[in-house]
């Protein structure tokens, strides 16, 4: 067997260091709490675990339903296609750091007999492109909101404005893409090229790059009515979220209950999470630590910060479970996910 490339080799160091020290800090953060309070506020959500499970699954089919809306006609995507493909890619982009490229190769090659490659990449790109703008909206309208209207420590208060001015310079620069009138990556690419620094395998995709970006950019000025509609789908998403959060925090808080701000300020802060920290699988410890602090700030107790990540956390994996029977069903062959990832 030929030795590990030496690039992947350090992906998977760096992947095992991050695994290790999300490990530790998820078992100091409840140590620190108490995993009697983390383990009683666990066993009050009950039977209601169905029901978030149910929410977390609606979000999906959002997230889902706007991928359909995403991809140039003529094309045969239906839900009941992207669904188990969006399940099947974030199962495997939850389980592996940088998880990104594998996840959204795994979910165009899910659905290639129902549509080109290029048209599946294409409308996994756009649909990104919507969710990215309604992400940085909930983060910088929820560190906005925390900034006002709580008293904060003075570095959680520099994170929460510097979280809000990057969020919305990713507004900037999202709408300034979907305006159709540039080409980062192709230009990058070309500029690589006359440098003789570009690697042949992207020379050689230098064309279809060029295609890809052209059919993404372009999208909005070509389907002028999918806009609003997908990211009425994106904000449903985060509404889920923010249902989802209630809920679970109604369930396992002794004193003081949820409202509807607090229940956006902890999903809005779950978000920059996810975003921050892709690279550590499941973001575990991450979540733990930063729900904890945020509960403590907005009077709830770390104990129901903590407790509401790891809930999450189980809520997570049974989907990523599901994601992972989907995927051995499909019976995806390593070779047909190297030339998802290749074209």
């Amino acid at each position: 067997m030929p030795p590990e490339p030496p690039t992947r080799a350090r992906r998977s160091v760096g992947s095992l260091v991050a695994a290790v020290l999300g490990l530790a800090l998820f078992a100091y953060t409840v140590r620190q709490t108490g995993f009697e309070e983390v383990v009683e506020g666990f066993r009050r959500v009950g039977a209601a675990f169905i029901v978030i499970l149910a929410l977390a699954g609606l979000r999906l089919a959002a997230r889902a339903w706007g991928w359909v809306l995403c991809t140039d006609r003529p094309h045969d995507l239906r839900l009941r296609d992207t669904f188990p493909a969006l399940v099947s890619g974030d199962a495997l982009g939850n389980l592996t750091p940088l998880g990104l490229f594998v996840s959204e190769a795994t979910k165009a090659a899910l659905v290639r007999h129902r549509v080109t490659l290029m048209g599946a990449l294409a409308g996994i790109a756009v649909e990104n492109l919507f969710y990215t703008v309604s992400v940085a909206v909930v983060i910088a309208g929820g560190t906005l909101a925390l900034v006002t209207m709580f008293e904060l420590p003075a570095a959680l208060r520099v994170v929460s404005l510097g979280a809000s001015a990057v969020m919305l310079a990713f507004i900037v620069v999202a709408l300034a893409l979907a305006s159709g009138r540039y080409r980062p990556l192709t230009r990058i690419a070309t500029w690589l090229e006359r440098l003789a620094l570009a690697p042949g395998a992207l020379v050689r995709r230098t064309g279809k790059l060029r295609r890809l970006e052209e059919q993404v950019y372009t999208f909005v000025r070509r389907h002028p009515s999918v806009p609003l509609p997908v990211m009425l789908l994106e904000f449903a998403y985060h509404g889920a979220g923010v249902a989802e959060v209630y809920l679970t925090v109604a369930l396992i808080a002794d004193a003081v209950g949820p409202t509807l701000l607090t229940a956006f300020l902890l999903e809005s802060v779950n978000r920059f999470i996810n975003v921050a920290f892709k690279f550590v699988p499941l973001r575990l410890g991450v979540d733990e630590a930063g729900s904890g602090l945020l509960a403590q700030v907005l009077g709830l107790g770390s104990a129901v910060g903590v407790t509401l990540a790891v809930v999450r956390k189980a809520r997570v994996l049974v989907w990523t479970g599901v994601g992972v029977a989907l995927l051995a069903s499909r019976g995806l062959r390593p070779a047909e996910l190297y030339e998802a990832r290749a074209d």
